[in-house]
């Protein structure tokens, strides 16, 4: 979340911001300033009182007397209800922060005309092959995936890989890991359960509360995204300049009741509940950050490359980002058969929007600074595996990929 010294040090900037982004609640902003003021002047008179207490003890046995006393004791409630006043604004004050999305890069600034910054063509292998089928139409006749089955064990919305497609998913998922270990993220394996202060900690709560699974009876959440249980692990962590940037990964299964139930982008893998995805973080100092959001979509940009898909890079307007991020740039694969666009990647910078949260922070100087935090999908697995289907079949028949044969 933002510090509130900030928004009141950049009130101007905030609320252009927050009107960029089609915000629509302004109000809780005066709300917000009202309260901390109100704050102010509860803590003023609280170290006041704080101070005729200690004088008090300090004198304690020359002024021993019943109607000393008297009046000690009831400076002292009073002294407690100004602290539970405190207390409680306090925690208002936080709500309210936690509901204030991040501020925007300055690219916002500038009019986008256009959201398409890259838009990459793989070589055409079937010149000669005229019809395309989806990846639905593909699995009947090839041993990929199975839907129908997968929603009488869970409902809609999730899948059962076997055969060629999990052989390509498996091979997919070793690849990308491989990819990222070379490019220095360090793996690791996470917990896919997580309680709400993580999600609290990187701003998936209150934004995403719709869209999260809850496990009511341990008051545990299923994961969203990997990122949550990967930054979560930096909480509270303290890192000299020299040990920055912190590159991360980690596959794990995501889970998020996605809105929408028609039309061809939910059909088969394009929409499901629960997904694999590899995710790629890094925590850096607030002088790099932009250098190291330029690096990483370079590396993911290579990756999709690699795989020689169609894709394009599309900036996110900004009234579409996460409350998170302060610049967001999609990556979306062109699914041949079906003949539209879908995103397997997000790449965000997050500032330290998130480092606040969780008290990630650098020392520079003899000096302390709040780290920045930035993630992305490196990638998302069952829009690949649709988009791989769709692309490298040849007469209803899969061709594996020739990066991924080592793999298989």
């Amino acid at each position: 979340m933002l510090k509130i010294s900030y928004i009141i040090k950049n009130i101007n900037k905030v609320i252009t911001d927050l009107k960029n982004r089609k915000f629509k609640n302004l109000k809780i902003l005066n709300n917000l300033l009202l309260l901390y003021k109100k704050n102010k002047k509860y803590k003023i008179k609280f170290d006041k009182i704080s101070i005729i207490i200690n004088n008090f003890s300090k004198n304690f046995l020359k002024i021993n007397n019943k109607v000393n006393l008297l009046k000690f004791r009831k400076i002292k409630k009073i002294k407690k209800k100004y602290n539970k006043i405190i207390n409680n604004n306090n925690i208002i004050i936080n709500k309210i922060l936690l509901l204030i999305p991040n501020i925007l890069n300055k690219i916002y600034y500038k009019k986008i005309k256009k959201n398409i910054i890259y838009k990459y063509i793989g070589k055409n292998k079937n010149k000669d092959y005229i019809k395309y089928y989806n990846h639905i139409e593909l699995s009947k006749t090839n041993d990929i995936f199975d839907i129908i089955k997968s929603s009488e064990i869970s409902g809609s919305g999730f899948v059962i890989y076997h055969g060629i497609g999990l052989k390509i998913y498996n091979a997919l998922v070793n690849y990308f890991l491989d990819y990222n270990n070379k490019h220095g993220y360090k793996e690791y394996i996470v917990p896919y359960l997580v309680n709400k202060n993580s999600l609290y900690g990187t701003g998936q709560l209150p934004d995403k509360n719709d869209q999260l699974y809850k496990i009511t009876n341990n008051d545990l959440y299923l994961i969203p995204t990997g990122e949550v249980p990967l930054i979560n692990i930096y909480k509270n962590k303290i890192f000299n300049i020299n040990d920055l940037p912190i590159k991360s990964q980690t596959y794990t299964h995501c889970y998020r009741k996605e809105a929408g139930s028609y039309g061809k982008k939910v059909r088969g893998l394009n929409r499901v509940h629960e997904f694999g995805k590899v995710e790629i973080i890094e925590i850096v100092d607030k002088n790099r950050s932009n250098k190291r959001f330029k690096y990483m979509l370079n590396h993911i940009k290579n990756l999709l490359k690699s795989l020689g898909l169609l894709f394009r890079i599309k900036i996110l307007y900004s009234k579409d980002l996460p409350n998170t991020s302060s610049i967001t740039y999609d990556f979306e694969v062109f699914l041949l058969g079906q003949k539209i666009w879908l995103e397997v990647s997000s790449l965000s910078n997050c500032l330290d929007y998130q480092s606040n949260n969780l008290n990630i922070k650098y020392r520079y100087n003899n000096k302390l600074y709040f780290c920045h935090t930035l993630n992305a999908s490196s990638l998302s697995l069952p829009r690949v595996l649709a988009a791989i289907i769709e692309y490298y079949q040849y007469n209803k028949i899969i061709k594996i990929p020739k990066i991924l044969i080592p793999y298989c």
